[in-house]
């Protein structure tokens, strides 16, 4: 994988789906002051990128996070954060193929069918791509990401001149302390900083390479967020939280007053592009990481094919694919919003950060060891603003703790098993 495929995975990891609802969510929930929270979500993102390049530079593994903290704090620690990011994904993974289907049905028509077949074809789509391993998905990533930044750059730059900055009174509407839940609802924006780190080991020279791929990935994302948060506010002011409840389609208004023409059929060409960048990272990092799993002992060894340097972990793969498939049946049966699945699946990520960071922390040196001293403290306040969602991944957690202990006894009977006989 080279670094320019590197940075489109890093970028469409990061960026992805927050750019089509979440500057309407967060401005609903601290006014224009939601532009401090993205700012403060981008100064977090430094430490925490830093951290997870280095890691992945020093250590390069398929099993990513879960790798890290093996080394750090052993089998268990290992499984958790393991556990908690392979199944994040599959309960995510809805969420962001609804996001697009929405933009569609918008576009075409159809309602929640349409909706629904959207994000199906979607999570098919991707899945198929990483069939083919990390290098048809890493340039299928670089088409995305190239296509993406256009159009995102022009949403901005042609919305911009009919900015106002009447809308940013009042700044605070809802108070201060406001930008703190808007911290939590950005969280699901910016987690993704660890997806490329189980991908480290494909990199042709992962020491060089990540750390480049990375820091790339790190400036235009930050660059492009801001500059579309700070456009939806100046350029949209109360429209943009007119139709926050449902997540708003600020994108789609950026367009239509910079360029104008068929809004909606551009605004569901950019969701499609984003949804699909934001899931084919996901879905090759986690299959890299279910495979690592599988063969260090966390989940079983049936899934452990794929996980050496440039093979496709296809049995992982399905595994994500076929839960993915289950949750986007369970939330069609049950009407279930994507909010509850964003804090879900945000509050896994806060976690593998916490346990990530806290590896770094004791296995890096220098000013790498400062950073993550950094992210630590960094994840430590996410955890905090991500609240009760915070209690499924504990549940997840609880789950990878029981099974490496079963299979800890299992080995422990084998042996003594063996020895008698």
């Amino acid at each position: 994988m080279t670094v320019p495929q590197g940075a489109a995975l890093s970028i469409g990891a990061v960026l992805g789906t927050g750019v089509i609802a979440l500057p309407a969510l967060a401005a609903q929930t601290a006014g224009p002051a939601s532009l401090i929270a993205w700012a403060v979500l981008v100064v977090l993102s430094v430490p925490l990128a830093a951290t997870f390049a280095a890691l992945g530079s020093r250590f390069p593994d398929s099993g990513g996070v879960a790798t890290y903290a093996r080394r750090a704090f052993g089998d268990r620690a290992a499984a958790v954060v393991g556990w908690s990011f392979y199944f994040a994904i599959p309960v995510g993974a809805p969420a962001a193929a609804l996001f697009g289907g929405a933009y569609v049905a918008a576009a075409l028509g159809g309602g929640t069918r349409t909706t629904l077949v959207t994000a199906a074809l979607l999570m098919l789509a991707v899945t198929a791509g990483n069939l083919g391993g990390v290098r048809v998905s890493g340039r299928l990533q670089l088409g995305l990401a190239a296509l993406l930044i256009a159009l995102l750059v022009t949403a901005t730059v042609t919305a911009l001149p009919h900015a106002d900055l009447a809308n940013l009174h009042p700044f605070a509407p809802h108070g201060w302390w406001a930008i703190g839940p808007a911290v939590a609802v950005l969280v699901w924006g910016f987690a993704g900083w660890e997806a490329v780190t189980s991908l480290a080991a494909d990199f042709a020279r992962p020491a060089r390479d990540l750390p480049r791929a990375t820091g790339i990935a790190l400036v235009v994302v930050a660059v492009l967020y801001l500059g579309i948060a700070a456009a939806s506010v100046l350029v949209l002011g109360p429209a943009l939280t007119a139709d926050a409840h449902g997540g708003g389609a600020p994108l789609a208004e950026l367009l239509a007053i910079g360029v104008g023409g068929q809004v909606r059929v551009i605004a569901a060409a950019a969701a499609v592009l984003l949804t699909l960048g934001t899931m084919n990272a996901y879905y090759a990092g986690a299959a890299k990481l279910g495979a690592a799993l599988g063969r260090d002992g966390a989940l079983p060894a049936w899934l452990g094919r794929g996980a050496a340097p440039g093979a496709v972990p296809r049995r992982s793969l399905l595994v994500v694919a076929a839960l993915g498939a289950v949750s986007l049946v369970v939330v069609a049966a049950t009407g279930t919003g994507t909010r509850a699945l964003v804090l879900l699946t945000s509050g896994c990520f806060v976690l593998v950060y916490l346990v990530g960071s806290a590896a770094a922390v004791k296995l890096l040196e220098g000013r790498s060891r400062a950073l993550a001293v950094v992210a630590l403290v960094s994840s430590i306040g996410l955890m905090v603003v991500t609240g009760w969602y915070v209690l499924g991944t504990l549940v997840i957690a609880a789950g990878a703790l029981v099974y490496t202990r079963k299979k800890k006894s299992a080995r422990v009977v084998d042996s003594v098993e063996a020895r008698l006989t």
